[in-house]
């Protein structure tokens, strides 16, 4: 069943309204998935913030006409699946990890404003850690620094105590 103008003309528009706040868009070829390995891929992609849909080709390409997004029209060919994602890490690691479960959903490229990427590029941009990871590692690294001050200055007094006992020993040892 074929759209009518007015249905494609929204389907530009939505999708066009998706990639004005995209950071990244994953292409994959999704040739005979099964219905139940798609819909478990959709809820993922939902969690992680990943935008999925399935487009004719010249739908694409009219609604990536004129954004930063220009350059991937060169990989629009088959049947694909298309993730429009905003953080451009997660969005790869979703459909990276399906792409290994499933040999028949196949990564043929991406891209990020004005960046066209490869298959290899997609993979290394899922292997990259998260926003929430390189955030903790952040801000593990700035306290480090503060750990190591508190650590130092609470080792005086506590040597100190340390010392007292020891002569307290020593005395009633002494002593006794």
């Amino acid at each position: 069943m074929s759209l009518s103008l007015e249905q494609k003309q929204a389907v530009v528009s939505e999708i066009a309204a998706q990639l004005a706040k995209a950071q990244a868009v994953i292409v994959a070829e999704n040739r005979g998935l099964p219905v139940e390995a798609v819909t478990g891929l959709r809820a993922k992609a939902r969690k992680s913030g990943l935008y999925l849909r399935v487009l004719k080709n010249t739908l694409a390409r009219r609604a990536v006409k004129g954004t930063p997004f220009e350059k991937l029209t060169e990989q629009l060919s088959g049947p694909l699946m298309y993730g429009i994602a905003q953080d451009p890490v997660a969005g790869a690691k979703v459909l990276s990890e399906f792409a290994k479960e499933n040999e028949r959903f196949v990564i043929k490229g991406g891209a990020m404003p004005n960046v066209v990427m490869s298959t290899q590029d997609v993979k290394a941009l899922a292997s990259m850690p998260s926003r929430e990871e390189l955030l903790a590692m952040l801000l593990g690294t700035l306290q480090a620094p503060i750990v190591k001050l508190v650590r130092t200055m609470n080792e005086v007094p506590g040597r100190f105590v340390r010392t007292l006992a020891a002569v307290q020993a020593a005395k009633e040892k002494a002593a006794t």
